[in-house]
């Protein structure tokens, strides 16, 4: 399955008839599996119980997996005889009748996986730069799992208010922010963590509510476990939550009425993911931005040469010099003249290939040395990864 080409809704759903185990989950142990994906805490990096296999795919992809994952748990434990499909995309309509949105372009017309694969795919960006979005392997949003939450009250009512997001918003923000503003020394890691809050408002008019009110707000024991969860990744840093903030964690689930037992499970599990994970997490990498680079461009480059393996290893087959010279690349340096050879050859080649367009932008070609990397380990395999047997 490749969350990146068209008809990959089609293909998930059809994949579920062969696992959907975590269908039966309670939604407790369901919620706790999305939280060790990293999809509660903004940074996907697993697929929800395992539904299907990660491979290659990017986090961006693993994002609109989850995504759509935790929309069908939510459906397929409801009450309701309208299509899957259908009723995600009725319920994004439904919250953006009040105002022009990023979805308005999108909603009109016949409801179909194509539509929702668009939705999704726009919900899920912040950075609306597509140059700095292929560079950047971590594409984040902290705040996508109110979209599941009020999805949920959308199938219970039938309808959804505007009013339901901002007010959810409002009381998870408002608890996060007063975490990460009191702190009286800020690293990078909590500078960071207040601009993806930030960047990731819907409603970015909302006025600062007080404590009170935003505990408020919060009914649900899905919505409790969640302001709970983004509370204690606001605390952690370097490893460790402090006393001060260990106090706060504890009164905040008092507040939310949940037990001792789920605040101190609510810390581990926070501790745990960004200790284990922290190398493999945008906001907690040291590595530095060259690094950093090289690393994510890597991971691009070897995931379209895996994915267009096919239709390159015949492309390559029909250009005798070009493969003779990238042969002799592997045991000798190529000189100035045969390096512009296998440039333009290979240039030509991705003109032939639309998903491997991101080599014809400017700047394009200093990922050549990682394609000649890449290109010896090249095997035939399936192109199609969203093919549906009917």
């Amino acid at each position: 399955m490749n969350p990146s080409s068209s008809g990959w809704i089609k293909k998930l759903l059809k994949e579920l008839t062969n696992n959907n185990r975590f269908l039966k989950f309670d939604e407790e142990t369901f919620y706790e599996a999305l939280r060790a994906s990293g999809f509660i805490y903004g940074s996907n990096l697993n697929v929800v119980s395992q539904v299907i296999q990660k491979k290659d795919l990017t986090e961006e992809e693993l994002c609109k997996t989850n995504l759509v994952l935790s929309f069908y748990y939510i459906y397929a434990n409801s009450q309701n005889n309208e299509p899957f499909v259908e009723s995600v995309i009725n319920f994004y309509n439904s919250i953006d009748t009040t105002k022009s949105s990023f979805l308005q372009d999108l909603l009109g017309g016949k409801k179909s996986e194509e539509q929702l694969e668009k939705i999704i795919h726009r919900r899920i960006q912040i950075d609306a730069n597509v140059l700095t979005k292929n560079f950047n392997y971590f594409i984040i949003n902290a705040l996508l799992f109110i979209d599941v939450l009020a999805y949920k009250t959308y199938l219970q009512d039938h309808k959804i208010s505007t009013d339901y997001l901002k007010d959810m918003e409002a009381s998870i923000t408002s608890i996060s922010l007063d975490v990460l503003n009191s702190k009286e020394i800020k690293n990078q890691y909590d500078d960071s963590l207040i601009k993806l809050f930030e960047s990731s408002l819907r409603y970015q008019d909302n006025s600062h509510i007080k404590y009170k009110k935003a505990i408020k707000n919060v009914i649900t024991n899905l919505e409790k476990f969640y302001v709970l969860d983004l509370a204690c990744m606001a605390t952690w840093s370097d490893q460790m939550i402090d006393i001060e903030e260990h106090h706060f964690l504890e009164k905040l689930g008092h507040d939310l009425n949940l037990n001792f037992t789920k605040t101190q499970q609510s810390i581990k599990a926070v501790n745990k993911f960004y200790t284990v994970n922290k190398d493999n997490i945008a906001l907690l990498s040291s590595k530095n931005v060259v690094q950093s680079f090289y690393n994510n461009s890597s991971k691009m480059v070897k995931k379209l040469i895996t994915r267009n393996s096919k239709r390159l290893y015949q492309e390559l087959k029909d250009s005798k010099e070009l493969m003779v010279l990238l042969s002799q690349s592997t045991v000798r340096d190529l000189n100035k003249e045969e390096q512009k050879k296998v440039q333009e050859q290979l240039l030509d080649i991705f003109k032939s290939i639309p998903s491997l367009a991101i080599f014809m932008l400017p700047g394009g070609a200093l990922l050549l040395p990682l394609v000649i990397k890449f290109i010896p380990k090249l095997l035939p395999s399936a192109f199609d990864d969203n093919r549906v047997e009917e």
